[in-house]
C-alpha cells in the first residue's frame, strides 16, 4: 500500500518510515507522489491542522495520506505556544531564537511551575473520505538553560525527569520510541496492522 506523507521534510519521512518498517507500506513524499504541496495551516488545534494537510495530499494524489501537527505546551504560558510553537516570537526567529525567547519569558517562573509537554496528532485520510486521528504526548519541564546538542526545536529545553536529561541528550532510537510523534506513530502502526488483519 502506498501512503503520501503530507510533509516536505525528509527527516520526518525517515522517522515515519522507521516507525512503519516491516509493514507492507510504501511511504511517499509529495514530490515522489508527483504532487505539489503547499498548504496553509489555518486550524486552531493540532487535529484541525493535521487534517487540513492530510486531506489536501489525499485529494491531490488520490492516495491515502498521513499528516502530523505538533507543538510544545508550557503550563506557565497557556495558549502562547501549542499550534503556534513553530511561529513563537514571529517568523524571523530560528530554533535558538525561539528557545532564547522562551527562557526570557520564563525567567521568573519557579521550578515547580515549569511543567510542559510535547503533543502530536496524526491524521490519516483515505480517498473515500474516511479519516482518523492518532495521538501522543511526552511530559517534562522547561530548563533554565539549553542542554545537549541533539534534536531540534525546543528539545534542548525540555527536561525529562524520568530519564534525567533533556530530549536533546537522548539517543535517537530512544527519542523515536518515547517521543510524542513516536507514540502517535506506534498507535497508527497498530491500527494499520489491525486493518490489514481484518481485511485479510
Amino acid at each position: 500500500m502506498k501512503i503520501v506523507l503530507a510533509s516536505g521534510n525528509p527527516g520526518k519521512a525517515r522517522e515515519v518510515r522507521a516507525a512503519l518498517e516491516g509493514m507492507d507500506v510504501e511511504l511517499l513524499l509529495p514530490d515522489e507522489a508527483g504532487i505539489a504541496f503547499d498548504v496553509e495551516e489555518t486550524g486552531s488545534t493540532y487535529a484541525e491542522n493535521a487534517l487540513i494537510k492530510a486531506r489536501a495530499a489525499c485529494e491531490a494524489s488520490g492516495m491515502p495520506a498521513l499528516a502530523d501537527d505538533s507543538g510544545v505546551e508550557v503550563d506557565a504560558l497557556p495558549g502562547e505556544l501549542g499550534v503556534r510553537s513553530a511561529r513563537f516570537g514571529g517568523d524571523g526567529l530560528d530554533d535558538s531564537g525561539r528557545n532564547a525567547l522562551l527562557l526570557e519569558r520564563m525567567r521568573e517562573v519557579s521550578d515547580a511551575e515549569r511543567g510542559a509537554r510535547y503533543a502530536c496528532v496524526l491524521a490519516y485520510v483515505k480517498p473515500d473520505g474516511w479519516f482518523g486521528f492518532f495521538e501522543g504526548a511526552m511530559h517534562g519541564r522547561i530548563l533554565r538553560a539549553p542542554q545537549g546538542e541533539g534534536g531540534f526545536g525546543y528539545d534542548p529545553l525540555m527536561y525529562l525527569p524520568e530519564h534525567g536529561c533533556a530530549v536533546s541528550e537522548l539517543p535517537l532510537d530512544v527519542k523515536n520510541r518515547i517521543s510524542h510523534r513516536g507514540l502517535a506513530l506506534a498507535e497508527f502502526r497498530a491500527w494499520l496492522a489491525r486493518e490489514a488483519t481484518d481485511g485479510a
